[in-house]
C-alpha cells in the first residue's frame, strides 16, 4: 500500500489547489502565494497531512521543467535580441551588484566566502512568475516599470545557466585550479552550443512530421518527448534539467508551431508548477521559524531592502523617474523560485548547512508572500515622489515657445506617434510627454516635439503649459498613472478635455468620475471594430453602422458593463432599420455602369431605392430624370428603406466588384 502513497498526496495537493486558486483570485493575490502557505499549512511542521516524499520532490522538479520550457517558449532568441539594452544594462548591472554588495555584507557578517558568493547568487534573482503576474493583472507589462522588470528578470533566468555551472567550484574542499575551471566552463559552454545546433537543426524537422501525422495526441506526446528528452541530455551531460528544457524552448519558440505547443504544455506547466510551490512551501520548518523569528524578519527585511535599494539606484541611473525606480525596485525585491531550485542543487555540494538552508528557504517564502503588498506600497510611494522637484532634464525646454490650445500626447508608443503623425500633418500643435529616455532623446533627434517626463507630477504638466492646453490624451498603458494624471490635470485646468486610453470597460467609471471626458476601452473598441467589419461584409449602410456605433458609445459602454443585453439599443436599429434613410454612393472609375442612363439602370424598379440627387464636379443635380447618365466620380444620394438601399448598392457595384470583395 506505500507504493501508492502517491496518488494520496496528490489528491491533498489538488483538493488543496482549488479552493486556493479561488479564493486568491478574489482578493487578487497570485495563486503561487498560496500554494506556498499551503505546503507549509499541511506539510510536516504543519497538519503533517503529506511529509515530503520524494515522488513529490520528483514532480516539483519537472514543474520546474516545465516552467524553463514555457519561459524559452515565450521568451524566444528574437526578443532577447530586442529587449538586449534594458536586458543587459539594467539586468546585468543588478546580478552583478547584488552579488558583489551581498558577498562583501556576508563577509562583514563573518560567513565563510564560498558560502557568502553562493548567498550572493540566491538573493540576486527574483520570481519571474508572481512578477509577471502581478504586472499583467495590474495590465503594466507596457509601462516603463513592466520594460524594465521583463528585462531583468529575462537577464536572470539566462544567468541560471552559469550559476549551476559554478556551484561545484564553491565546495568547502574544492582544490581546483583556474585552468581546470576554466576548462570545465569552456567544456559545459560548448556542449551548450552542440545541444543548441543540434537542436537548431533537428527540432524544426521533427516539428514538421509530428504536425504532417495531423494527429492531437501524437503531437502532444512528441512535443512530450522533445522537452523531458532535452532535459535528460542535458543531465547527462553534466548540467541541470532545467537548462536543457530551456533551451528547448528558445528553439521552438522561433518555430511557426510555438503558438500550439504553448497550448498543449501550458496545462501540464500550471500542474506541476503548483506542486512545485507547494512542495516548497513543505520543505520549509516552521519550528524554526517560531524558534528563530528575529534572525527570519531580519534576513527577510535585509534581502527586500537590498535588492530595492541596488534596482532603484540602477534605474535612477538608466535616468528613468523616481517613481518609476521604486515601483522596479520593490517589485523585484523577493528572492525567487529559481533561486530555491540553485539552493536545492547545492546541497548535492554540501555547500548549505541545515541551520542556513532553514534560514535562506524560510526568507525566502516570506519574500514571495509579501510581494503582492510590496507592489501596493511601491506604487503609494511612487506616487508620493511626485513631491520632489521637477527633474533637470525638463529645465529650460525652450521648443513650447508661446504654444497655447495644444494637445497633450501622454506616452510616445504606437498609439503616441501615430496621432503625433496626424497632428502633425493637419497643423495642429501638440507636445509629447514621455518616460523612456532613450526614446525622448532619439525622437528629439529627429526633430519631435518631445520631452522627458512624467505626466503624473503637477510640475511637469505646468511644464507644458496644462493652463493653455486644449486637450490631453494619454496613450500609455498605464492605469495608476493615468488615474492619478487625470484627477490633477483637471484640477489645473477645468475647461481640459481628457481622452484616456485603457484596457478593460470596467475601469470607464472609475476614470469618467476622476474627470476623464472620453475613454477608450481597448477591449471594447475591439469589439467595435468586429461590429463594424461583420456589417459592412452584408453590405449595412454605413451610416447605420455609425449611429448604431453612436448609441453605444452615448450610453457610456453600459451594454458590455453591465453584462445584460440592453433591448432598447436594439429597438433603435430595428426602428432605424424600418424607416427611410438617405445613403450616398460613389462611382468609381472602373464602374460597370457608367455612361449608362438612371432609366436603364432602372434601379426604383429593381431594388426600391431612388436616386434623389447627383453631386457631380461640385454642382448639384436634384431629382435627376432618367435621361442622365452616370459618369465617373459621381456621387448618388439614394433613399429607401435599408433592403432597399443595400440592393441598390449591390445593383451599382455590379457583379465583378462583389466577387473581388
Amino acid at each position: 500500500m506505500h507504493d501508492f502513497e502517491i496518488l494520496k498526496d496528490i489528491v491533498i495537493i489538488l483538493a488543496f489547489a482549488l479552493p486556493i486558486i479561488y479564493l486568491f483570485k478574489r482578493i487578487h493575490i497570485p495563486t503561487l502565494v498560496g500554494f506556498l502557505l499551503a505546503g507549509m499549512v499541511i506539510g510536516p511542521h504543519g497538519l503533517n497531512l503529506i511529509d515530503g516524499s520524494t515522488e513529490i520532490e520528483v514532480m516539483a522538479e519537472v514543474g520546474v521543467i516545465f516552467l524553463l520550457f514555457t519561459i524559452g517558449l515565450e521568451v524566444s532568441l528574437t526578443q532577447l535580441i530586442k529587449m538586449k539594452s534594458i536586458m543587459i544594462l539594467a539586468g546585468g548591472s543588478q546580478v552583478i551588484f547584488t552579488v558583489l554588495i551581498s558577498y562583501g555584507l556576508f563577509l562583514l557578517l563573518g560567513i565563510d566566502g564560498n558560502l557568502a558568493f553562493l548567498f550572493g547568487m540566491l538573493l540576486s534573482l527574483s520570481s519571474t512568475a508572481i512578477v509577471l503576474k502581478l504586472l499583467s493583472d495590474r495590465d503594466e507589462l507596457s509601462a516603463p516599470q513592466g520594460k524594465i522588470s521583463i528585462g531583468i528578470l529575462i537577464f536572470q533566468d539566462l544567468m541560471i545557466v552559469p550559476m549551476f555551472l559554478v556551484l561545484p567550484m564553491l565546495q568547502p574542499d574544492n582544490d581546483l585550479s583556474y585552468n581546470y575551471i576554466l576548462s570545465k566552463l569552456g567544456l559545459a559552454f560548448g556542449l551548450l552550443i552542440v545541444i543548441l545546433l543540434l537542436a537548431k537543426f533537428l527540432m524544426p524537422k521533427i516539428m514538421y512530421q509530428l504536425a504532417k501525422l495531423r494527429m492531437r495526441d501524437a503531437f502532444v506526446i512528441g512535443i512530450l518527448v522533445i522537452i523531458l528528452g532535452t532535459a535528460y541530455l542535458t543531465h547527462s551531460l553534466g548540467l541541470s534539467f532545467a537548462l536543457g528544457a530551456f533551451i528547448a524552448g528558445l528553439i521552438l519558440a522561433e518555430s511557426e508551431y510555438n503558438s500550439q505547443i504553448l497550448s498543449d504544455t501550458l496545462p501540464f506547466k500550471d500542474v506541476f508548477n503548483s506542486i512545485f510551490f507547494v512542495s516548497v512551501g513543505l520543505m520549509l520548518n516552521v519550528n524554526f521559524v517560531f524558534e528563530f523569528p528575529i534572525l527570519i524578519t531580519g534576513f527577510t527585511l535585509l534581502v527586500i531592502l537590498l535588492k530595492a535599494i541596488v534596482i532603484i539606484l540602477i534605474v535612477l541611473a538608466l535616468k528613468y523617474p523616481f517613481r518609476i525606480a521604486i515601483i522596479t525596485g520593490f517589485g523585484l525585491a523577493q528572492i525567487g523560485e529559481f533561486s530555491i531550485i540553485i539552493a536545492q542543487a547545492s546541497n548535492t555540494f554540501n555547500l548549505l548547512s541545515e541551520y542556513h538552508y532553514n534560514v535562506f528557504l524560510a526568507s525566502a517564502i516570506f519574500t514571495m508572500v509579501l510581494t503582492p503588498f510590496l507592489f501596493k506600497l511601491s506604487a503609494r510611494l511612487g506616487f508620493a515622489s511626485n513631491k520632489l522637484p521637477t527633474l533637470k532634464e525638463i529645465k529650460g525646454d525652450k521648443q513650447l515657445g508661446k504654444m497655447s490650445n495644444h494637445v497633450i500626447i501622454a506616452g510616445f508608443g504606437l498609439n503616441g506617434r501615430n496621432l503625433a503623425r496626424v497632428l502633425r500633418e493637419t497643423g495642429i500643435s501638440y507636445i509629447v510627454v514621455e518616460l523612456n529616455p532613450d526614446t525622448v532623446q532619439r525622437e528629439k533627434a529627429n526633430g519631435e516635439r518631445i520631452i522627458y517626463g512624467d505626466v503624473s507630477k503637477a510640475e511637469i504638466l505646468k511644464h507644458v503649459k496644462i493652463d493653455k492646453a486644449n486637450t490631453l490624451v494619454f496613450s500609455i498603458s498605464d492605469p495608476p498613472t493615468a488615474k492619478r494624471a487625470v484627477r490633477i490635470a483637471k484640477q489645473l485646468n477645468p475647461e481640459l478635455f481628457v481622452i484616456v486610453r485603457t484596457r478593460y470597460v470596467s475601469e470607464i467609471s472609475e476614470l469618467k468620475k476622476l474627470g476623464a471626458d472620453a475613454v477608450i476601452p481597448e477591449e471594447f473598441e475591439t469589439s467595435l471594430e468586429l461590429f463594424r467589419k461583420v456589417l459592412i461584409k452584408f453590405h449595412i449602410p454605413m451610416n447605420i453602422i455609425m449611429q448604431q456605433i453612436s448609441l453605444l458609445r452615448q450610453e457610456s459602454y453600459k451594454l458590455l458593463r453591465d453584462n445584460e443585453m440592453d433591448v432598447t439599443t436594439l429597438t433603435h436599429l430595428n426602428e432605424i432599420l424600418a424607416e427611410n434613410l438617405t445613403e450616398t454612393y460613389y462611382v468609381n472609375d472602373d464602374n460597370p455602369n457608367i455612361e449608362k442612363q438612371l432609366k436603364e439602370i432602372n434601379l426604383r424598379a429593381k431594388t426600391g431605392a431612388t436616386v434623389i440627387t447627383i453631386i457631380r464636379k461640385g454642382k448639384t443635380i436634384f431629382n435627376p430624370s432618367g435621361e442622365e447618365k452616370l459618369q465617373a466620380h459621381d456621387n448618388l444620394v439614394m433613399m429607401g428603406i435599408h433592403k432597399a438601399i443595400d440592393d441598390a448598392a449591390k445593383l451599382l457595384t455590379g457583379p465583378r466588384e462583389i466577387d473581388e470583395e
